[in-house]
C-alpha cells in the first residue's frame, strides 16, 4: 500500500536503499552483507520497502547511445489555453511517445518541459512536426539540443550511508 506522507526512514532503510540504487540485482544476502545486517532482517526491510511504494520498481539502465539515440532535447512548450481540460489532453497526447521520457509541468513562462531522446536532428525534426506541434492546444515550443551530459543519475540523494 502507498503512502501519501513520506515513510520514517532509519539509518538501515537508507543503507539499504543506497545500495539498491548502485545495484538493484544483488541478492538480499549480498546487500545484506554491505549493509552490515542478517539476511532475514534485510530482506524484510526490502518488501516493507517495496510494499510502501519506496522502492517503485526494479529497472535495468540502458546506454542511450549504445542503442543509437544520439540526440538529447529539452523543450519548453507553452499552451494557449490554460484551463484544466488542455492541460490533461497536452498529458495523456505526451504519454504516448516513448521518445519524450520525462515530462514535468511548470510555473513561469512556459507550460511544460519535455526531455525528448531521438537518433539524430533529423529524426527530432520529424517527432516534432508530426507529433509535437499537431497537440491540440500547443502554442509554442522552444527546443534546447543537449551538447554534453555533465552528470546524469537515477539516484535519489539519501542522508546517511
Amino acid at each position: 500500500m502507498k503512502q501519501d506522507s513520506p515513510l520514517t526512514l532509519d539509518r538501515l532503510d537508507i543503507r539499504i536503499l543506497n545500495v539498491l540504487q548502485e545495484n538493484a540485482t544483488l541478492s538480499a544476502a549480498d546487500i545484506a552483507e554491505r549493509v552490515g545486517t542478517a539476511t532475514a532482517t534485510c530482506w524484510r526491510r526490502i518488501q516493507r520497502l517495496e510494499r510502501e511504494g519506496i522502492v517503485r520498481a526494479r529497472v535495468a539502465l540502458l546506454d542511450r547511445e549504445r542503442l543509437g539515440l544520439n540526440l538529447v532535447v529539452f523543450a519548453h512548450v507553452k499552451l494557449a489555453n490554460h484551463g484544466r481540460d488542455a492541460l490533461e489532453k497536452f498529458e495523456h497526447a505526451v504519454r504516448v511517445h516513448p521518445e519524450v521520457l520525462d515530462c514535468y509541468t511548470l510555473l513561469g513562462e512556459t507550460d511544460f518541459l519535455l526531455r525528448i531522446v531521438t537518433r539524430d536532428i533529423k529524426t527530432y525534426e520529424a517527432f516534432f512536426l508530426d507529433h509535437l506541434s499537431r497537440i491540440a492546444g500547443v502554442q509554442s515550443v522552444s527546443s534546447s539540443i543537449a551538447l554534453s551530459i555533465i552528470k546524469e543519475t537515477t539516484a535519489i540523494p539519501l542522508a546517511a550511508r
